[in-house]
Parts: structure tokens; sequence; C-alpha cells
């Protein structure tokens, strides 16, 4: 009896210290693996090349994160990201609008989806999976339906024939090449992970994802948190889009939705970093630092692009499996 209990002690030992530390270890496995494989992998302009192709995964994964924190889950955040893009860029070419208008405008409008997506869920008592699903779709038919379903770039043809005359900031796209678009993610996440960690507002944010009804009864203002957590996690998929828009200089149909798997696999790998067991920030830039790797590997690699996601897909099933088996023990 006794060696049994030995022995479910050292294997829970064993388990809690690969928990911890697994991301760090599977990044620097994956480094000196793809390293070895190919010489240029550890290159300085690879090295920025991955932390550039992260940006805007990273960028809405931490949007994702806080509305985790709160014990939600916004599924709508590429539907979001999309709309950011098709707005903003439409407000440059079709609108001849300038840059602060059109990222204003942007901003307010993702603003409103966050406190569509929290009204839902919180008058209706809905899942927040299932609503957010439910709005996920909701939102990527009023992208395509406000493109009509064209992509939006500077001297495009316009349902009447003429050509659209507005034109994209150069200031526009500066912020979507390196190195701005990778301070702002640093930015980011680093703000978040301090409100998250240090302020009252975000220690609130984690017991009313621990335990709703226990953070009512300390009387902390529930919903209203879980709206504000829904228009920032909105917001900063808004800021996705806006980068993507900025990144690529046009809008294209659906353009926010292939960064939602990547930013739900981002933000439950960083749930075990370094132990921390919830949504952080930190772990989310973790995730996303691993997932940007591994990609970049891969294609350097010449591993065709259509298997790449069995492979995110599966480093997700492994982040969820560990993140559940943690709690069950």
């Amino acid at each position: 009896m006794k060696n049994d209990i030995t022995e479910h002690n050292k294997s829970q030992s064993i388990f809690n210290f690969f928990y911890k530390y697994g991301t760090i270890l599977t990044i620097f496995v994956l480094i000196i693996f793809f390293s070895l494989a190919s010489e240029s992998f550890l290159s300085a302009s690879n090295m920025i090349s991955i932390l550039r192709s992260i940006s805007i995964v990273t960028i809405i994964a931490i949007g994702l994160t806080i509305s985790l924190a709160a014990g939600g889950f916004d599924l709508s955040i590429g539907s979001t990201a999309s709309i950011a893009n098709a707005v903003c860029l439409s407000l440059f070419v079709w609108f001849g609008q300038g840059l602060g208008i059109s990222i204003g405008v942007t901003l307010l409008a993702c603003l409103l989806i966050g406190a569509i997506n929290a009204f839902l869920v919180i008058q209706f008592r809905i899942q927040d999976m299932l609503m957010t699903l439910a709005t996920m779709f909701i939102f990527q038919g009023v992208a395509l339906t406000y493109t009509r379903g064209a992509t939006i770039s500077e001297n495009m043809v316009m349902p009447n024939g003429s050509y659209a005359e507005g034109t994209i900031p150069t200031l526009f796209g500066t912020l979507g090449q390196a190195p701005w678009i990778i301070i702002i993610m640093l930015i980011i996440v680093l703000v978040v992970h301090i409100a998250l960690t240090y302020t009252k507002q975000g220690r609130f944010l984690y017991m009313i994802g621990g335990n709703r009804e226990a953070a009512e009864l300390t009387g902390i203002p529930v919903s209203k948190y879980r709206l504000f957590a829904y228009m920032f996690s909105a917001l900063l998929a808004g800021v996705g889009g806006l980068m993507l828009g900025a990144r690529v200089m046009s809008a294209e149909i659906n353009a926010g939705s292939p960064y939602l798997m990547d930013a739900v696999a981002a933000a439950f790998i960083g749930y075990a970093f370094l132990g921390a067991g919830k949504p952080n920030a930190l772990g989310t830039f973790a995730g996303a630092i691993l997932i940007g790797i591994l990609q970049n590997g891969l294609i350097m690699m010449s591993v065709p692009y259509y298997s790449m996601d069995i492979v995110k897909g599966s480093v997700l099933a492994l982040a969820l499996a560990l993140t559940y088996y943690k709690r069950a023990h």
C-alpha cells in the first residue's frame, strides 16, 4: 500500500514538472530539432519572421485570454477580426477617410460587437461557447455582406463600374511591418499581463472565472466585469484585424477566420505555462511562439501546407488534454 502511494506521488511529481515546464521544454526541443534540420532556422531574419508571423495570432489570442479569465469563451474573435479588417480598409478605399477616423470607427464597431456578445450571454444565460458560436456565423455573414464577397483594395472596381479613389495611408502599412507589429504585440502582452496579475480588476476576473456564484456573493459586479471582458476580447480581435489589413494592405474575404484555431490553441497551451493553471497573457504568448516555431520549422522542412492543420489540431488536443487532466487530478 505504502509502495503504491509512493509510486503515485512520484508519477504525480513527474506530471507536475512537465505540466509546469512542458511548454518551455517543447520550445527548446523544437528549436534544437529545426536548427539541426535547417541551417537557416536560427538566422536573425527567420527569428524576426517567426515573431512577425505570430503577432496577429498573439494579439487575437490575448483578447480570448481575457474572456477565458472571466469564465467565458469568445469564439467570434476570428469573425470580429474579419469585420475590423473590412471596415477599416473600406473607410480608406471606399470613403477616402483618414487614419484616425478609420481606426477609431473600426475599434468602436468592435466594442459594439463585444457588447452584443456580452448582452446575449449575460441576459439569456446561454453557455458562452454556444452563443459566441452563433454570433461567429452572424458576424462572418455581416462581413461578407458588407464587402459583397469582394476583396477590398486600392483601385478596386466598384459595383457601378467606377474605380475606388481612396488610398491606404503609408503609415497604416508601416504598422503591419517589423518591427512595429512586433512592438505592438509585445506592448499588448505586457499590459494585459500586468492588468490580469497585479490589478484588483484582474484578480476579480479570475475570481469570476473560478467560481461565478462565489464572486457574486462577495459583492463583485459579475455582469459588469463579464461585459468588459467581452468588449476587450472584441477590441483586441479588432486590433488583430487592423494589423492583418496593415500587413497585406487589403481586406480579404473572411481574413480573420483562420486565426481562430491558432488563437484557441495558444490560449490553452498557456494554461500550463509555469504551472499557472489558468488563462494568462505570458502563457498565451509562449503558446503562440510554440505554434509559430512549429509552423515555420515544418514549412522549412517542406511539409505540405495542407498538413499543417493536423499538426496544429494535435497540439491543441494535447493542450486541452493536459488542462483537463490537471483539473481532474
